[in-house]
């Protein structure tokens, strides 16, 4: 046996394990079928460079031309190989470790420029412009623009050496395409940068709307704790400057501090549990500007006229406590709130793997005061791939 720990929990045995990995494989699934737009942007930036990379495939043809007028030997399979391995490997990979953020691939670099200077011997004008373009995300641009004139430069002396003569027209091919390469793939970054800035913008803008939603409560308990703590404070001096000449009365005063003590206590825990009133219309309307900041369409469809002062408050809850299971548990793209006859449905596209049990401090708290309201809420998600929560109250 093993030194090491098992990670599979005791008492789950083979079947628990099954069911563990089988819930990774779903959530892996679902993961594949809900990317994020970031996610789709990359998507695009890589499959438009690789086509770009794919205009190089010409070169194939260069060498199949090279090698029916004898001028390769027994060579063709070497350089038709290092080719394929520039293009479909080397380059491709390069673009996607930039993509991704991860460290300039020194190695990768090296043994692709390799590739290109043996390619470059067998004239292959494409090899050093592929290098150029994987070069491109990890140096300074005019090091790459210094790069691409000495490769024009010093191939077309080479070529001039062998053919004895200088061939302009491939000096302006190997230009014009060497030039192309280098402004997509360098219209391709910036856009990329762009996008990415743009989605650390809204999570920003979502960070910083829950933080004025926190100060927004702060300010409300100290307001509310502010002027009964200040209270109790001056009872309890009055009764300290009375204990000495009327106890009785220092007594009556202590009565009056620990009943306003109960009161601050009980109003306290109505605001840490939502007990208090809110606007059920500020509410939605904050939601909904909290999920577009964070990217979510949020769409709103609420008929709220006929609902009680109690039920307003309890469905302002149940939709607050669903923005924040969104925004911290999901993926979400689109999220629907529809209110009709003290009905509340919640839905959104988001969910990401199987569905644990309701935290007690969540949804589990929240189904509780539905339930002693004499209402139900149910929250899980569907079929169709959405999670819906859906709370029924009397109206």
């Amino acid at each position: 046996m093993s030194g090491k720990a098992s990670r599979i929990p005791a008492g789950t045995g083979w079947r628990g394990a099954a069911r563990t990995r089988a819930g990774r494989l779903r959530a892996g699934r679902l993961r594949l079928r809900r990317p994020t737009r970031l996610d789709k942007v990359r998507w695009l930036i890589v499959y438009s460079t690789d086509f770009i990379h794919l205009v190089a495939l010409t070169g194939l043809l260069e060498l199949y031309v090279r090698w029916e007028r004898g001028q390769m030997g027994a060579s063709p399979a070497i350089a038709v190989g290092l080719l394929l391995v520039v293009l479909f490997v080397l380059a491709a990979r390069s673009l996607r470790l930039a993509v991704r953020g991860g460290d300039r691939p020194t190695a990768l670099l090296w043994v692709s420029g390799v590739v290109a200077l043996v390619l470059s011997a067998f004239l292959v004008i494409w090899a050093p412009v592929l290098w150029l373009g994987m070069l491109l995300p990890y140096a300074r641009r005019r090091v790459v623009v210094a790069a691409a004139v000495a490769s024009v430069v010093a191939f077309n002396a080479y070529l001039a050496v062998v053919e004895a003569e200088v061939l302009w027209p491939v000096v302006v091919l190997q230009t014009g395409f060497t030039v192309f390469v280098l402004g997509c793939v360098g219209a391709n970054l910036w856009l990329w940068r762009l996008a990415r800035e743009a989605h650390e913008g809204q999570e920003a803008r979502a960070l910083l709307a829950v933080s004025e939603e926190r100060l927004r409560f702060a300010r409300d308990l100290n307001d509310l704790l502010g002027q009964s703590l200040s209270g109790i404070s001056a009872g309890a001096a009055r009764a300290e400057e009375l204990l000495a000449s009327d106890p009785e009365a220092a007594a009556r005063r202590m009565y009056e501090v620990r009943d306003a003590a109960r009161q601050a206590l009980r109003e306290v825990r109505a605001t840490v549990q939502s007990y208090r009133r809110l606007d059920l219309d500020e509410v939605l309307a904050s939601v909904r500007a909290v999920l577009e900041a964070a990217g979510v369409r949020c769409a709103v469809d609420a008929d709220t006229a006929a609902l009680g002062p109690e039920t307003r408050t309890l469905l302002a809850t149940v939709v607050r406590e669903g923005a924040t299971n969104v925004l911290k548990h999901s993926k979400a793209e689109r999220c629907t709130i529809t209110i009709k006859d003290g009905v509340l449905e919640m839905s959104n596209d988001g969910v990401s793997g199987p569905v644990g049990e309701h935290a007690p401090d969540g949804l589990g708290g929240l189904s509780r005061r539905v339930s002693a309201a004499g209402g139900t809420l149910q929250a899980a998600p569907t079929r169709e791939g959405a999670y819906v929560l859906r709370a029924a109250v009397p109206a």
